[in-house]
């Protein structure tokens, strides 16, 4: 059965979500108090609807505790509608509602009127290109919990001809392998054969392993 998903602000941010959910298979409400962004929406989600999301009676006809997942999306300009929106979908027994905040203050505030997470979208970009600035090898990296991501990288140097037990990466760097693509396909990390230079490791670590990684040549 698809995801069903209710994505309430269709800004950049909200937008780009929606379209993205709805091209990977989920069933996607988009909700908005324009009419215009309600109808580009139309075009790829499930359903669309105008309404004012901090409008009890309207978001409730929308049975919002139905989805798998709510995210208010609202953006900086309309941090009380995403306060009240956050509230109200809590009030109505949502099982997971996911807020946007821009600020410390407003996360802190979004989490004490009900939202089970709260994401920054803008920082959190930031902070991955930043990461992905800084270390050549890095391909792509995904935060988990603000301690531990799952990196892939190219292998540096001089991993290259070595297997994973001479290379003693988890005691060494507090790297786990957790997968490797080779020739095009995924695969589990066979201890004893050795990296290649096409190789791209899937890691599990924090950012302070991957900046060890880039300074050993």
């Amino acid at each position: 059965m698809s995801k069903q998903i209710m994505i309430i602000g269709l800004g950049q941010f909200g937008m780009s979500l929606a379209r993205t959910l709805a091209e990977r298979g989920a069933e996607v409400l988009a909700v908005d108090i324009s009419q215009e962004k309600v109808d580009a929406a139309a075009e790829f989600v499930s359903r669309a609807v105008a309404i004012d999301a901090t409008d009890e009676n309207a978001l409730a006809g929308l049975l919002p505790a139905e989805r798998d997942a709510v995210v208010c999306a609202m953006g900086d300009s309309s941090k009380e509608a995403a306060i009240i929106c956050t509230a109200l979908l809590r009030q109505m027994g949502c099982p997971r509602i996911i807020a946007r905040a821009g600020s410390a203050t407003c996360r802190r505030i979004l989490f004490m009127v009900g939202a089970h997470e709260v994401i920054f979208p803008e920082q959190d970009y930031g902070q991955r290109f930043a990461t992905w600035l800084m270390h050549r090898e890095l391909l792509s990296c995904t935060d988990w919990n603000g301690e531990l991501s799952l990196s892939e990288i190219k292998p540096p140097k001089f991993m290259i001809g070595k297997n994973l037990v001479e290379l003693e990466l988890p005691k060494k760097y507090g790297i786990i392998v957790a997968a490797v693509r080779r020739d095009g396909k995924l695969c589990r990390p066979d201890p004893e054969l050795p990296v290649e230079p096409d190789d791209v490791l899937f890691i599990v670590s924090d950012e302070s392993a991957i900046a060890r990684l880039s300074e050993v040549r």
